[in-house]
């Protein structure tokens, strides 16, 4: 395989931040007198790669619908700050010194159904700032991930990529787009279907 650009998935892919995610919307809920509405990482495990709004319908359903996104949104400032201030030892093993492999011949972009802020703290988390280029995410797009990669490869005049993810979304994402799909099968989810399948990040050097 040899494409031009990869764009990366963030979670389930470059990190697990499942469990800080999770600390960061309960210590919001928590504030608001919300504990009855606290989640954990096995929950969000299920719903990593939806939309925001998605994920506020489920995890907020017996919040008013109008309230939902509101309460989201400030859980994923918590959360935002959260991460920022924590260490972040989440990356999965390689993935910093197969980027910088990677870099050599290809460009490296990040797209996420994520809120703004999130690509940043990644790159930045990782030591990542040397070899993506960009990114783009629900937060400055609201549309969907497919169309976002549009948008992104449009940008960027990519014209052969391959996008890196691990859930049925992502995989949808990739048909939407029409580029193909490198799955991460260590990561959160088992999709239908894809191009090519890695078991750890470091054998994207292998393709």
């Amino acid at each position: 395989m040899n494409y031009e650009s990869l764009i990366f998935d963030i979670d389930g892919t470059l990190w697990d931040s499942r469990a800080l995610v999770a600390e960061g919307y309960n210590i919001q809920l928590e504030r608001e007198g919300l504990d009855h509405l606290k989640v954990s990482a096995e929950t969000l495990k299920l719903l990593f790669g939806r939309v925001m709004t998605e994920i506020a319908d489920i995890l907020f359903a017996s919040v008013p619908e109008e309230e939902r996104l509101p309460l989201m949104e400030r859980c994923m400032a918590t959360e935002n700050r959260y991460l920022e201030e924590n260490p972040c030892q989440i990356g999965y093993p390689g993935v910093g010194e197969t980027m910088a492999e990677l870099s050599k011949k290809h460009r490296l972009f990040i797209v996420s159904n994520s809120q703004k802020g999130y690509p940043e703290l990644c790159v930045s988390k990782l030591g990542l700032g040397g070899y993506i280029q960009g990114h783009l995410c629900f937060g400055d797009t609201g549309t969907s991930k497919g169309a976002t990669i549009r948008r992104l490869m449009e940008t960027y005049h990519i014209e052969s990529c391959a996008y890196v993810g691990d859930t049925q979304g992502d995989y949808e994402a990739t048909v939407e787009a029409g580029v193909p799909f490198i799955w991460a099968a260590y990561g959160f989810g088992t999709p239908t279907g894809y191009t090519a399948k890695i078991d750890s990040f470091s054998q994207l050097l292998n393709l």
